[in-house]
């Protein structure tokens, strides 16, 4: 059986395709650096990341870019003998413009360096390529409307204006021939994340409907012709959990069909698994895989025989599901970043980060502030699990309280909790807790410990935090004395979610933990730490 979701934590937006017997899902980044996650496959139960593609400043620059943008729904594809990647990257949230621009990326392999980026439009996200039997290609996305009013869409949505279908020459690498606005989308509005395929003759084309919280949903419609007019799904939506509260994965939405070798047919779909009581999806989006069937009408369903997917759908056979590690242990021995941390942002990593100036530590680099959208010297794994624990140990001397490093549960500049190492100047160096509850728009921190713990002028500190669902404890302990100690109360750890702060629809991405330094003073200086340790509670 695949079991729900095959892709835990933050990874939305799945885009799904299969060459030969592998198979590949990209999902989207936003703010994190390198962008877009591909994840590879041979059996659909089992899943691991083999390449974070947008990894230059040429392909990728989000220095500037505010939480939650960035790199949002890729589409990933074969055709030509070449992988073709087409993402966006937003460069405004709030207001009435989005900034959107689309780009293609191609390489004959996923694990192999891809393309420069081609330009291709900015008039919305959620940009999608689709090869035709014909050879000819055709570029789809959602069209922003900035106005209050909807000529091509839903009125209960206006900026979301429909989706737009033009041909893409791969020859000139331009967008060719008349646009078209294909489809305006169910009654449910919000129609995004369109995606084109072909069979028995008809065009279908999936999208995202109804907004990516508890609404959200994956919409059907088909035509003869590519440019319309489609009709829609007699159930209107292929999956959705907007009707079922009480289903294990809920905001069910936005993905992408597939089939296999031998006929059987899938569809990826972004979940969340929210935590009672104030239904928090802690984890953020997630992805999922759920079996379908054709029926002798011509459409798509869900093989359950109903719109709700389920935890464990029915696999190829004959796959042997890998448990994970419980724990994860990294020693930031080799010179490399683990593949399971990125950063936030900025191409230029060597300016917060290395692995070499002292071998077999993190040496972050202290930049700007924590939350900054610029330049933020912070490392970091995703949240897997509701309930884990995080330990490091680091080597800091400040010399001034504008000096901090520290472990971090972070989403965003307005959500967070810290547990640091900084300077006082009564308490000499000091272990304290900043935190940010969902503060928008001015994201104030609390000081939950207040000037915090006096410690040693020198020597190692370890830290740790454990959270259980929506609990979140800090400890401390300087290495070699004594035992954890816990400092300041427990902490509310289901405002790192989605749903916290601003609610469901103000962010995107999920939580993850790691490591921080900065230096506000703007003297640069460096924490090391040893290793970083993550452990499913």
């Amino acid at each position: 059986m695949i079991r729900n979701p095959i892709l835990p934590g933050f990874n939305p937006d799945p885009s799904i395709c299969r060459v030969g017997d592998d198979y590949y899902i990209a999902t989207s980044t936003f703010e994190w650096y390198p962008g877009v996650q591909i994840h590879h496959s041979r059996d659909l139960v089992n899943w691991k990341l083999v390449r974070r593609p947008l990894e230059r400043a040429s392909q990728l620059d989000m220095r500037g870019n505010p939480d939650s943008c960035g790199v949002w729904a890729p589409c990933l594809s074969y055709a030509d003998g070449q992988f073709w990647l087409v993402y966006t990257d937003v460069k405004r949230f709030d207001g009435n413009f989005k900034d959107a621009h689309n780009y293609i990326v191609t390489s004959p392999t996923i694990e192999g360096e891809w393309s420069e980026p081609v330009y291709v439009n900015s008039s919305g996200f959620d940009p999608s390529l689709f090869h035709d039997e014909d050879g000819r290609k055709w570029f789809v996305n959602m069209q922003w409307n900035h106005r209050t009013e909807s000529y091509g869409g839903s009125p209960k949505s206006p900026a979301f204006d429909g989706i737009l279908l033009q041909e893409w020459d791969p020859q000139t690498k331009a967008l060719k021939g008349p646009i078209k606005n294909i489809f305006a989308g169910s009654p449910l509005g919000l129609v995004e994340g369109p995606h084109l395929f072909r069979k028995n003759g008809w065009y279908y084309l999936t999208t995202a409907e109804g907004g990516t919280g508890y609404d959200h949903a994956v919409t059907m419609a088909r035509s003869r012709n590519i440019d319309g007019p489609y009709e829609l799904h007699p159930n209107r939506h292929l999956i959705t959990s907007k009707d079922n509260p009480e289903a294990a994965l809920q905001r069910a939405g936005h993905g992408q069909y597939v089939e296999t070798p031998d006929g059987q047919v899938y569809h990826t779909h972004l979940c969340g698994r929210p935590l009672p009581p104030k239904r928090r999806c802690t984890l953020g989006r997630e992805t999922a895989l759920q079996k379908c069937a054709w029926r002798e009408d011509g459409w798509l369903y869900l093989e359950n025989g109903t719109v709700v997917p389920d935890i464990e759908v029915p696999g190829l056979g004959g796959a042997v599901r890998a448990e994970k590690p419980v724990r994860s242990e990294y020693s930031f021995d080799g010179g490399k970043l683990p593949d399971d941390f990125q950063w936030l942002r900025t191409p230029r990593p060597e300016r917060i980060f290395n692995l070499t100036e002292r071998p077999g530590h993190l040496r972050l680099i202290g930049r700007e502030s924590i939350g900054s959208w610029f330049e933020q010297a912070l490392v970091a794994r995703r949240q897997e699990h509701h309930s884990f624990r995080a330990e490091t140990v680091v080597e800091f001397a400040p010399d001034t309280y504008q000096q901090v490093a520290g472990l971090t549960h972070y989403y965003n500049r307005h959500k967070f909790h810290a547990v640091v190492v900084t300077l006082h100047e009564k308490l000499g160096r000091c272990v304290t807790i900043f935190s940010c509850d969902g503060d928008y728009p001015h994201g104030r921190m609390s000081f939950p410990a207040e000037a915090g713990v006096a410690i040693p002028a020198d020597g190692r500190v370890q830290l740790s935090m454990e959270i259980r669902e929506n609990d979140l404890q800090f400890f401390w302990q300087t290495e070699g004395k004594g035992a954890w100690q816990p400092i300041g109360p427990v902490l509310d750890a289901g405002v790192v979610s989605d749903e916290g702060g601003r609610g469901e629809h103000g962010s995107f991405t999920g939580a993850f933990a790691g490591v921080f330094a900065f230096d506000t003073s703007g003297r640069a200086k460096t924490a090391d730490f040893d290793w970083f340790n993550y452990e499913e509670l």
